[in-house]
């Protein structure tokens, strides 16, 4: 990393630290995380040259993976297990969900998009509107020779609304704090968090080589649920740094939006955030509906079926205590469900026929 790159990651993460602590102060739901997004995005797209240090970026998401992971004991898991049903139908839902959101942003632009194929817009709006992680999915589309920048921007948009609204509605609701089901480690042990991170660490460096998705959130909390499923308590990971990881996500995702952000087909960013606020308004009617099915909290399964991502959602349930586990297991398995199946899906459904249209 240059010198000058590494002066504006260092004020970036000043200028993050700053906005936490104001945060803190005014009492916000999840400070560390939505302090620094806020102010990098509004920075970022203002021109100002924020920058992000992607191994501090893999950090935090190493480091909430270490922590969702001490959630998962015997007694958890097997409660997770009980509700295959349920994430199934998470899956099925979600699947539905980002192709009516595709097909819908197709109806809208396509009499709007002069010039432009129909293949390539009805690739943009179909992995813009998947339910699924934004680098992924941009990779997807590049491959179906859709237009990138703005399924890019779809997800980072989404993202942001999502990811701001539903934490501050549940605080001004009042519904947190409703988890019964608490890591078994809440004490720090030195020794034992040496090995959890050398564990852990080690699972997402084979996770990276192996090319997975979100490598440093997934590998670390797959061997941390599986020591904590076999009884194996190591340490738990300090305040300190779950605070300092959510900080190095918010800015993560707040270096994201640029001071062409705005002008980039005005548009379609309205539609997409006209039709995010939507989309978690179905997903809220089809975790009432879960809830009623399952016994459990609804405010617990809107953040597991809500259109956001695992570390933001799972965020908001550690911090707020709002079933940890369940919200993890549901967003964990509906990414890795649309991971494999949403190239497949639109293959079967749009080229077939029409992909050369």
């Amino acid at each position: 990393m240059s010198v000058n790159l590494l002066s504006r990651a260092l004020a970036t993460l000043l200028l993050a630290w700053a906005a936490a602590a104001v945060c803190v102060a005014l009492h916000t739901p999840l400070p560390w995380m939505l302090g620094p997004l806020v102010a990098t995005s509004v920075l970022s797209i203002a021109g100002a040259p924020t920058e992000s240090w992607a191994p501090l970026r893999n950090l935090g998401q190493w480091t909430i993976g270490v922590a969702l992971g001490l959630y998962f004991t015997p007694e958890v898991t097997a409660l997770v297990g009980s509700l295959w049903w349920a994430i199934a139908l998470g899956i099925v839902w979600a699947l539905l969900l980002g192709w009516g959101f595709g097909a819908w942003l197709y109806r809208l632009h396509a009499p709007r998009m002069h010039g432009v194929p129909a293949s390539m817009l009805r690739a943009t709006s179909y992995f813009a509107g998947a339910i699924g992680a934004a680098s992924e999915m941009t990779l997807l589309a590049e491959r179906e020779n859709a237009r990138t920048d703005l399924v890019a921007a779809s997800h980072s948009l989404r993202l942001l609304i999502v990811t701001l609204t539903i934490p501050f509605a549940l605080q001004w609701s009042g519904l947190h704090g409703l988890d019964i089901l608490a890591p078994t480690v809440r004490a720090v042990d030195g020794p034992g968090l040496v090995l959890l991170a050398a564990l852990t660490g080690g699972g997402a460096l084979l996770m990276a080589r192996l090319g997975r998705a979100n490598p440093w959130f997934m590998g670390a909390m797959v061997v941390s649920m599986g020591l904590t499923m076999a009884g194996i308590t190591l340490s738990a990971v300090p305040q300190g740094l779950v605070n300092a990881a959510q900080l190095f996500i918010g800015v993560s995702l707040g270096v994201r939006f640029r001071a062409d952000f705005l002008r980039v087909a005005p548009r379609w960013l309205a539609s997409v955030a006209v039709g995010t606020v939507l989309l978690m308004g179905v997903c809220a009617a089809f975790a009432a509906l879960l809830a009623w099915a399952t016994g459990l909290p609804w405010v617990t399964l809107v953040l597991g079926t809500s259109p956001g991502g695992i570390a933001e959602m799972s965020i908001t349930a550690k911090v707020l205590q709002l079933g940890v586990p369940v919200v993890t297991a549901f967003q964990v398995c509906r990414l890795m469900a649309v991971l494999t199946l949403v190239a497949p899906m639109y293959r079967r459904l749009y080229c077939v026929r029409r992909c050369d249209e």
